[in-house]
């Protein structure tokens, strides 16, 4: 396949090993979980993903034909039972828990359903992989949100302060915790395993309609030919293209495979400062590309806590893993409406997503 020769030709972080390995994916249906499952089915991994199933209409895991293409399970992670039988089953090598209640305006309105998935659904994925002996590595997802937000001018390194303001971002930081305690209780006495977990910051690209996010957000007013109301334009995000993680996150998990005590505990993976971008600059750069649409700034008098400078410290993922990021944010900018507007006009997703990724991998040759 093509996608393989990509992979083998690329990173030495990687050198195939994927290739017909066993690797479970949860969160296998949303946005990240879509890229990911995806690129592994090229590299000739044996995917499994557990998941919800797909919650918006259209969705990337539906236009990439994934459920004929990889081993897919309908699942919740709340449901200890049904993920501890899925792992077991499968017997994977390789873990990546990206499954997670993701959205921060929806912890406010329903928190106690976000602990319960953040927190319980990551215990619940923590016990199932003890189970395992199978598994040989595993990359455990949170948040740069995980990190208590004073808002500081530079970024967040991953021995700083966990915390959070609001429900979300504390569940994150929770489930941090949660993480350190099995790695420290359970992981560190096990044989050939190794385990980290991994920190993003706001990822956009191709493929995302969730709600309250700034990119699905704007290509559903332009579609509606609706203005893109913006509720708190001047907030800085560290923009980076959902494959920068994904790529991060793979790396690491072929360096638990092989050296499961060097690379273990926490890692952040962002752009550099000096691709941080406002979010009404963001939502001006895709009207553009697109070539249709209007900004509006939205007065609201919502009391609800949001955090405008959030950026993370990657200097360790740089020294000791070798990942940088490989689009800068007019790149990245440029890709994600590339990506939206072949959908709009009815494009292969398919051949979008596989070219995507092909420019992304000779980008690192």
């Amino acid at each position: 396949m093509e996608g393989v020769e990509i992979m083998e030709n690329n990173s030495q972080l990687f050198k195939g090993i994927y290739r017909n390995k066993k690797v479970l994916i949860t969160g296998h249906t949303g946005f990240k979980g879509t890229w990911m499952a995806f690129l592994l089915k090229e590299m000739g991994a044996e995917v499994c993903g557990f998941s919800l199933a797909p919650v918006d209409t259209p969705n990337h895991f539906d236009l990439l034909n994934l459920k004929n293409n990889i081993k897919h399970v309908v699942g919740d992670i709340r449901d200890a039972d049904a993920l501890n039988r899925t792992i077991q089953d499968f017997q994977p090598e390789f873990v990546f828990h990206l499954a997670a209640q993701a959205l921060v305006r929806e912890s406010y309105a329903n928190p106690v359903n976000t602990f319960d998935t953040n927190i319980m659904g990551s215990v619940n994925l923590l016990e199932a992989v003890r189970k395992c002996n199978s598994v040989r590595s595993l990359v455990y997802i949170t948040s740069d949100k995980c990190y208590e937000n004073v808002e500081w001018i530079w970024g967040y390194r991953e021995n700083d302060r966990l915390g959070g303001h609001d429900p979300y971002s504390a569940s994150k930081g929770a489930a941090e915790i949660v993480f350190s305690a099995y790695a420290r209780s359970f992981f560190s006495q096990r044989e050939n395993f190794g385990a980290a977990s991994a920190r993003a910051g706001n990822v956009i690209g191709g493929g995302d309609w969730a709600a309250d996010r700034i990119i699905p957000d704007c290509m559903r007013a332009i579609q509606n030919g609706m203005p893109i109301k913006l509720r708190n334009p001047n907030a800085t995000r560290p923009w980076q293209h959902v494959l920068e993680p994904i790529n991060g996150y793979l790396a690491l998990g072929v360096k638990l495979y092989n050296d499961p005590v060097t690379f273990k505990g926490s890692w952040n993976f962002g752009p550099s400062t000096s691709q941080i971008r406002t979010v009404e600059e963001v939502a001006n750069s895709i009207v553009k590309y697109i070539g249709k649409g209007t900004v509006e700034i939205e007065s609201s008098d919502q009391k609800q806590h949001e955090a405008n400078l959030l950026q993370l410290n990657c200097d360790k993922a740089h020294q000791l893993l070798g990942w940088s990021p490989v689009w800068g944010v007019d790149k990245t900018l440029d890709m994600t409406a590339e990506w939206y507007k072949a959908f709009m006009n009815e494009g292969d997703i398919e051949t979008i997503t596989k070219a995507q990724l092909q420019d992304y991998y000779q980008g690192m040759l």
